[in-house]
């Protein structure tokens, strides 16, 4: 992988732990609120779900870290389009089921990853 693609990789895993952290820790405090335009109620009532979505968003930033991780490159280049394939795919839901924002956020960034990715 090229550096450029590398780094953008790492920036998608990077989000994908802010994600962690906002949804598993963060959920009902006054940042998760503004984030994700909640009310404390709301956030109350759902924390649990946000907490298992959470997780989900750790285990692909952890697939994204071991594709920057693996030394052998052809692995590495699929690991990196398994997992970055994953995201798109959560984010394209996320925008079509939750907010357009998603598309954004989380998909689009993945897409151009993947795109340096294949570049190789």
């Amino acid at each position: 992988m090229t550096t450029l693609a590398i780094c953008l990789v790492a920036a998608v895993a990077a989000l994908h732990v802010f994600f962690l952290v906002l949804e598993m820790f963060l959920w009902t405090r006054p940042l998760g609120l503004k984030v994700f335009r909640n009310t404390p109620d709301k956030a109350a009532a759902s924390a649990v779900l946000a907490a298992n979505q959470g997780l989900y968003n750790g285990f692909l930033a952890a697939g994204l870290i071991w594709s920057l991780l693996h030394p052998n490159p052809a692995a590495a280049v699929q690991l990196a389009t398994f997992f970055l394939g994953c995201v798109i795919v959560a984010g394209l839901y996320g925008a079509w089921s939750v907010s357009r924002r998603i598309l954004y956020v989380q998909a689009a960034p993945a897409a151009l990853a993947l795109l340096l990715v294949w570049l190789v």
